[in-house]
Parts: structure tokens; C-alpha cells; sequence
């Protein structure tokens, strides 16, 4: 054989094993993408550094894909809407079949709602919804129903602190959410505040003073500084909502060095976290007394399920475009109940 005739075999050979191995990312033949086998998702997360919550919302995204034979494409944007319109932009050039997106910002991610409608890729939001005006070009926003479940603990921390302080006097109320402007934090403090108030409102002579509500970006590092600040103003706070168990350790040290943490303060959570039920176990007359679900890896599971929905324009699925998991609230009385010291928060069936 000459030089020439080895030379076209040998193209010949890596021709075939080129071939060979792009067959291996297309679905097979007899994938069914109804059912979500073959199914591409891609998803557009906000952010993953520096929170467990959002690591076990893609975690559960990831189990359930895997269970019914869908592949999912994360990019995470972390924190920057800019890089994640990129994103998105990124998943629709790989074309893939829909896309999950946790909007890090409600109306700055409205050119990537916009292309993905252009591309004709269905799209369902998760954990964050979109501003009004974009709801209308989304499949289905799938989360928890965030005023109902700040309710439950706002109820809980309501009762409590009639046992605690009594039914007069003037009360001071501090809260921490995500980012200024957030739809997330303003619907969980509205919920907090419903129930509360659904308590209070039986005691004309308990009076409120809500302090301005304070940022910490949703991460534990963040929060510190604002709850410090604020408890060192207010050493007289009694009531404290934090919008996520994430910010949790930062609020703890934050008001720990302002010298508030004690008896005289009550605090509210939101998320499930595994590591707030075992601390309200530990110390069941601390401050923590009250913890609603929020649980990631359900609406994770519900999201896909949605996805494959959205594929097949299964309307029937998402009828309002808002698919909301059950949660439930924890106190101190009833966390042995939930906890399972290894998962990290709470989940359905729990």
C-alpha cells in the first residue's frame, strides 16, 4: 500500500470515529422528547457561589433530568444580569429545546425573554419571576407562593411574641432581604407582615415601628454588616424577619457583635434550612422560633416537569402560568419532626 493510499485510509478511520463520536450527543432514534427523554434544557441560573439553596435548586433540577432521561446545561450568571442575557443567548446558539431561567433581575433579563420567544424556545422561570409586562411571554413560573408562606412564620412569631412581650407596648421590627427593589424580598415581607399583623391586629394597644429594611445580596458575608449596623441603632429590637436561612450566619454574627442577641429578640426565617432546624432543636427558647420551606430542590423537580410541559404546549399543565409547591412552617416545638441531618433543606413528604 502506498503513501497515498494510507493517508486515505487514515482519514477514512478518523472521518468514522468523528462521526461515531457526534452520534454519541445526538438522541437516539427512538427518543421520545414528550416524555423527556432526549429532552435538551437549558438553564439560566442567577447565581450559585456562596449559597447552599441555590446549589440544591440545580442539584434536584439535575436528579429529575436524569430520571427521565432530559439533559440540563447550566451557566450560571453569578449575580450579573448582563452575563446572564449572554447566557441565554449562548443556550439558544446550542440549541436547545427550552430553557429554565432564575431571573437575576425581573425586567433587565426582558432581551432574553425576547430572543428565546423569537427562537420559538419555551421558557419557564424558577424561584424568581419576571417583571409583568414579560409574564405574558413565559410558559410557567414555578415556585413557592411566597406571601403565603412568609405568612406562616410572620403568624407563628406573632403568637410568640404576645407570649413573650406581652399585649402592649411599642415594638420594633427589623427585616433583611435580597437586594433592594427585589420582587422575591417584597413578597416575603408583605407575607410575614399579613400574619403578623393577623395576630397583632387583636391587640389595639401593641404598636409597631418597622425599621427600613436592610440587603444582604442573599449570601451570609453580605448580610452581617447591614444587621450589625442595624441592631447597634436599635438595641431595643425585638422582632427580626430574615427573607432567607442563607443570610443566617452573618445575621447571627452581626447581632451577636451588637450585643442584641438574646432573650429579648425574636426571629422569623425563610427557606427550611436543615442547619436552622437543628439550631431551633439545639436551642429551642433562642431567638430563632419560627422557619417556613422554601424548598429548592421541589421546585427544581416541578420546573422540569414544567419544561417538558412546555415542550409539548401542555397548557393544561400551568393553566395561570404559576405553578406553586406546598410548604409548611417549623418552630422549635416541631423541628425534630423535619429534620434529616442529610439533606440540606427541607423537601415534600418531609
Amino acid at each position: 500500500m502506498n503513501c497515498t493510499e494510507r493517508r486515505s485510509r487514515a482519514a477514512i478511520s478518523l472521518f468514522a470515529l468523528a462521526a461515531l463520536a457526534s452520534s454519541a450527543l445526538i438522541s437516539p432514534a427512538s427518543a421520545d422528547k414528550s416524555t423527556g427523554e432526549g429532552l435538551v434544557i437549558g438553564w439560566s441560573q442567577r447565581g450559585l457561589s456562596g449559597s447552599d439553596w441555590w446549589k440544591t435548586l440545580i442539584a434536584g433540577g439535575e436528579a429529575e433530568a436524569q430520571k427521565i432521561g432530559a439533559t440540563i446545561d447550566v451557566l450560571d450568571a453569578n449575580g450579573d444580569t448582563t452575563r446572564q442575557n449572554q447566557d441565554v443567548q449562548t443556550l439558544i446558539s446550542k440549541g436547545v429545546d427550552v430553557v429554565i431561567m432564575n431571573a437575576n433581575d425581573p425586567i433587565g433579563v426582558a432581551a432574553s425573554v425576547k430572543a428565546l420567544k423569537q427562537a420559538g424556545i419555551p421558557l419557564v422561570t424558577v424561584n424568581s419571576n419576571l417583571d409583568p409586562q414579560l409574564v405574558g411571554d413565559m410558559f410557567c413560573y414555578v415556585a413557592e407562593d411566597q406571601e403565603a408562606t412568609g405568612a406562616l412564620a410572620g403568624e407563628i412569631i406573632g403568637r410568640k411574641a404576645i407570649e413573650k412581650f406581652g399585649d402592649s407596648g411599642t415594638w420594633k421590627l427589623g427585616s433583611i432581604g435580597g437586594f433592594p427593589g427585589d420582587v422575591i424580598s417584597d413578597l416575603r415581607f408583605n407575607g410575614f407582615m399579613k400574619g403578623l399583623k393577623s395576630v397583632l391586629d387583636q391587640y389595639p394597644n401593641i404598636t409597631l415601628d418597622i425599621l427600613p429594611m436592610k440587603f444582604g445580596e442573599w449570601k451570609p458575608d453580605k448580610a452581617l454588616t447591614p444587621i450589625r449596623d442595624m441592631a447597634t441603632a436599635n438595641p431595643d429590637l425585638k422582632i427580626l424577619f430574615s427573607m432567607s436561612d442563607v443570610m443566617n450566619g452573618g445575621i447571627t454574627q452581626g447581632l451577636r457583635q451588637a450585643g442584641v442577641w438574646g432573650d429579648g429578640l425574636l426571629i422569623g426565617s425563610y427557606d427550611g434550612g436543615m442547619v436552622v432546624l437543628k439550631q431551633m432543636m439545639d436551642d429551642p427558647t433562642g431567638p430563632m422560633q419560627a422557619v417556613a420551606s422554601n424548598q429548592p430542590w421541589d421546585q427544581a423537580v416541578l420546573a422540569v416537569k414544567m419544561a417538558v410541559a412546555a415542550y409539548n404546549n401542555d397548557t393544561s399543565a400551568c393553566p395561570d402560568k404559576t405553578n406553586y409547591v406546598e410548604t409548611s412552617v417549623v418552630t422549635p416545638e416541631t423541628a425534630a419532626q423535619y429534620y434529616k441531618a442529610d439533606e440540606t433543606y427541607m423537601r415534600a413528604g418531609d
